[in-house]
């Protein structure tokens, strides 16, 4: 069972990126990490699950697209020298 979660770990549990989640915690919308040891940080599982179960429920489906990357465009080849 893990208690604590990384930044990376906490913003790919709540869909979101790790800027926002940064973001949140700046504008104390979002738990405070805890201080693991020196130099380390994390988030306590739970108090990540308690701020998920307060999100008000959203009235609209998130789009089709949400989350997915588009592919890069294919590089043109060049013609030989």
């Amino acid at each position: 069972m893990k208690i604590c979660f990384s930044l990376k770990e906490v913003a790919e549990a709540l869909s979101l990126s790790p800027t926002t989640v940064q973001k949140l915690v700046r504008e104390k919308a979002f738990p405070e990490p805890r201080l693991l040891s020196g130099r380390r940080v994390g988030w306590l599982a739970h108090e990540v699950q308690e701020w998920a179960d307060t999100r008000p429920i959203a009235d609209l489906l998130p789009p089709e697209n949400t989350g997915v990357r588009k592919r890069p465009a294919p590089r043109a080849e060049r013609p030989p020298s």
